[in-house]
């Protein structure tokens, strides 16, 4: 449905300086069932959008739409345990004078009084702006777009890649940036939130203890959410995350909780604590009901296609893993990584991602993961030593992969990582211990948002030692930021961006390095 008026262009910046106005009353439409049962004219004492809007999954034909009550974020939402009523609107401009979709929706007590829309009927690869209104109460505007038709020929795509936002050890700088940018979307690589308790040294101090119920797992995500800079991306550009760790536990693998000395694991208390973090994740974030979760099972891994220009596999590389092999630090010669029945996707996720690839008519093949998939000896010297978190720990899931890339003669493989706090820049080889050997793709290692701290400028001398151990690695910064990505139908350029501190407010951002990849010739070429 619509409503006819004078529509005009809006500029990204002139949406982005009004996303904090309301633009004006909402006019919506009739109620909906139900509102008898539930809180049909609520009435705040405060503002109940303080944890802002978001988007996400876009999809040819339509999106998620996100938001929460919470008038008191920290303080379990400051919400009855009532039904709430919350309207929205989708528009072709931010002035809501051309309105195509509007409608009733709930925010339930059980879900955090959270709200997910999934708003159907849209225009492939169209700009929208939205927002919700819950009693007289209208949030701010947020702005989205839908993916190209799926047999559609696009020209060209924007988006980037983020992970590791810990709250104690930064401002999120980087985001306030990125929500300036000219992007399509985001990807978000995990790491979320960080689930450790106050550190009194901290830039910024977690609220309370580390959370292990549904309540505090709430609670963190509250006060994360409530960042200006992270609301301002999210409500700039519809997001695609995934999750790594500290979603839930540092380091947990499956149904095993972190290694700890002296500790035995209860694995019924862990799942208790997962389900109760998986809920809490799917509560905060613009997820389709396709992905709520079911007790302490959530199935995240999916498929996100942009024409036949792009495809986007997002996985799911921590639910589903193998305990570590020799603990879940570094190891040095651990044969136990070797094993090939150990998996660090899960059998069924594998054969998702390997027929998917075969499938696939992309130009641009993505595999939008977690933790570092190319080998990295730390290490120098005969001797190797891996992190047993990472692909390293997990080698024949890495073969297999590797393998059916091969195989299948995917075109353009490009691997996006989270996790290390640092940009990378990899090319992939077909066998990692012959450099000679044929590179079949490349990978892109984003930097943190602000965990890990200022970052420096200085390679140290065990990173100096990886890189000469690892010829494929092409690039290395520890300074904190994003990846940016401008892809079109003949190269990839990846552009790492990085702030010069996040310890304080109102860094600069810049491009260190970019790096390009030209269609159907795998291997990163610098620019200058």
């Amino acid at each position: 449905m619509g409503i006819e008026g004078n529509w005009q262009p809006v500029s990204r910046r002139r949406f982005l300086s009004r996303m904090g106005a309301t633009a004006g009353a909402l006019a919506l439409g009739s109620t909906a069932q139900g509102w008898t049962r539930s809180w049909a004219h609520p009435r705040f004492r405060s503002d109940p959008f303080t944890l802002g809007v978001a988007s996400g999954e876009p999809l040819p034909d339509s999106v998620v739409l996100w938001t929460r009550l919470a008038p008191e974020p920290l303080a379990g939402g400051g919400m009855p345990s009532r039904r709430v009523p919350v309207r929205w609107e989708v528009a072709k401009d931010a002035g809501f004078r051309r309105v195509v979709e509007r409608g009733v929706s709930f925010a339930d007590p059980q879900l955090a009084h959270s709200v997910h829309v999934e708003v159907d009927d849209l225009r492939p690869g169209h700009e929208y702006f939205y927002r919700f209104k819950a009693g007289s109460e209208i949030s701010p505007v947020g702005r989205t777009k839908t993916a190209p038709a799926p047999f559609a020929r696009p020209d060209s795509l924007a988006f980037a890649v983020a992970s590791c936002q810990h709250y104690e050890q930064g401002y999120y700088t980087a985001y306030g940036h990125m929500a300036q940018e000219d992007l399509d979307f985001v990807v978000h690589l995990g790491d979320y939130i960080y689930e450790g308790p106050p550190n009194p040294t901290g830039v910024r101090q977690h609220d309370g203890p580390e959370p292990i119920d549904l309540l505090a797992y709430r609670r963190r995500h509250s006060l994360y959410g409530a960042d200006a800079d992270l609301q301002a991306a999210r409500a700039a550009f519809p997001f695609i995350a995934t999750w790594d760790d500290h979603e839930v536990e540092n380091n947990y693998a499956g149904d095993v909780p972190q290694d700890e000395p002296g500790r035995v694991p209860d694995t019924a208390a862990f799942l208790r604590r997962r389900a109760a973090a998986y809920q809490a994740y799917y509560e905060h974030m613009p997820l389709r009901r396709a992905q709520r979760p079911t007790g302490q099972y959530l199935r995240l891994f999916r498929r996100r296609t942009f024409g036949n220009l792009l495809e986007l596999n997002v996985m799911d590389t921590r639910q589903y893993r193998s305990d570590q092999a020799c603990g879940d630090g570094q190891d040095i010669d651990c044969v136990e990584r070797l094993d090939p029945a150990r998996t660090i996707t899960g059998a069924e996720q594998e054969a998702w991602l390997l027929n998917g690839l075969g499938r696939s008519r992309a130009r641009w093949n993505v595999l939008a993961q977690q933790v570092f998939f190319s080998q990295r000896d730390t290490i120098a010297g005969p001797q190797q030593r891996f992190s047993m978190d990472a692909w390293d720990g997990y080698t024949a899931s890495r073969n297999r992969v590797l393998e059916g890339i091969i195989e299948r003669r995917v075109r353009n493989p490009v691997v996006l990582t989270g996790d290390v706090h640092n940009h990378w820049a990899c090319d992939l080889k077909a066998d990692f211990d012959d450099p000679a050997s044929a590179t079949v793709g490349v990978e892109l290692v984003g930097s943190s948002i602000t965990s890990g701290g200022d970052g420096s400028d200085t390679i140290s001398p065990a990173t100096q030692a990886t890189l000469g151990e690892n010829p494929h690695i092409r690039y290395f910064k520890g300074r904190r930021g994003y990846v940016r990505c401008a892809v079109d139908r003949d190269r990839w350029q990846a552009d790492f961006r990085t702030v010069a501190y996040v310890s304080t407010p109102g860094a600069p951002i810049g491009t260190d390095a970019s790096f390009i990849v030209e269609d159907r010739r795998p291997g990163l070429h610098q620019l200058a």
